[in-house]
């Protein structure tokens, strides 16, 4: 008979342990979320059973569909970079989530008091949450204010990225000098965020584009492959509306402008920019609107020509046009859009 000795078992059972380990420990890091490129999200609601709602990815113009069940939902999905999401729900409601590769987020909330909804898991939605409830109950003008004294102390977070374009740049007065030395002094604290890169070209552009006075020549191509420039903007009053399919203020103008667009054929002429990542995902609204005019959706987002050349930095946006091709209005509220088209039909 063959005899192991006590110390031989030892060293054996402490290969086994090693390689158990070995392999191990990388899954218990995954499961942990700790380590790998997953995104996960589950959320609990309050006084809703069933349901579906949208979680948008604003910089890059994908919208996915949540589903309700029992008041709770869990999203996963890989996440291989940091994106700021919007959480959209039926009434239009949004919350913002920063999704991070390899982060666990928890939401939890009643449906009718979104405000105080909780969003914990990592330390950018933690801070999210901390403004929300400080704001919930102040004016427009003083959550503005806290947002900037958010960004001012914060530049490097991607909370601020959110703030920024919510509460300054889709702000009806935007002052586009102003928001783009808030995005410059964000962009020296992360100097490698593509978003910001991005976004500080863009107003930069917008800066630029309502000095001048005059809308810039451009060409493109609508979504029924049809050629579509500047030329077509030569009536009484001309609109160029820039909208999303999960963007329901940017819709909301849409239908107006259909009609208006109906009511005045022989007077408006509209060109209408889709920022969704897939020209299908706008084509249902604008059937059920039976809206004709020249669509354009080429897919690329804010790395667009045409985004660029008009200077778009955010949805929704609007440019009014007169027919020398003066720039007489942009980023203007359903109401104050309604009176510049109607000035320029008089």
């Amino acid at each position: 008979m063959k005899i192991i000795s006590r110390g031989k078992r030892r060293a054996e059972r402490g290969q086994w342990k090693a390689v158990l380990y070995a392999f191990l420990f990388p899954l218990l890091l995954c499961a942990c979320g700790e380590t790998g490129t997953r995104f996960h999200l589950e959320g609990k609601f309050k006084n809703i059973n069933q349901g579906e709602f949208y979680l948008c990815d604003l910089d890059n113009g994908t919208k996915d569909t949540i589903s309700l069940r029992d008041g709770r939902f869990i999203y996963d999905k890989d996440m291989p970079d940091t994106a700021v999401m919007t959480l959209i729900f039926p009434n239009f409601s949004e919350l913002p989530i920063i999704a991070t590769p390899g982060s666990r987020v928890k939401i939890e909330g009643d449906v009718s008091h979104l405000k105080e909804t909780e969003i914990t898991g990592t330390e950018e939605n933690e801070l999210l949450t901390g403004f929300r409830l400080q704001t919930k109950e102040m004016m427009p003008p003083a959550v503005k204010q806290k947002a900037e004294e958010f960004i001012l102390k914060h530049p490097g977070s991607p909370a601020s990225l959110y703030l920024l374009r919510r509460y300054l740049i889709m702000s009806v007065d935007a002052d586009y000098t102003h928001i783009t030395k808030l995005c410059e002094t964000m962009l020296k604290a992360k100097p490698n965020s593509i978003p910001l890169i991005q976004l500080n070209k863009r107003l930069k552009a917008t800066r630029n584009l309502k000095s001048t006075g005059k809308l810039p020549k451009f060409k493109a191509t609508d979504t029924n492959g049809k050629t579509v420039s500047d030329s077509l903007l030569r009536k009484k009053a001309n609109v160029i509306m820039v909208w999303a399919s999960w963007s329901f203020d940017s819709q909301q103008m849409l239908h107006q402008l259909n009609i208006w667009n109906k009511e005045h054929h022989d007077s408006i002429s509209v060109i209408s920019i889709s920022m969704d990542a897939d020209a299908n995902e706008g084509r249902r609204t604008l059937e059920y609107d039976s809206i004709k005019w020249p669509n354009v959706c080429d897919g690329r987002m804010w790395d667009s020509p045409l985004v660029t050349a008009l200077g778009i930095s955010f949805i929704p946006e609007n440019i009014v046009i007169d027919k020398n091709r003066n720039i007489i209005g942009r980023h203007l509220s359903a109401a104050d859009l309604k009176d510049k088209v109607d000035k320029l039909l008089r």
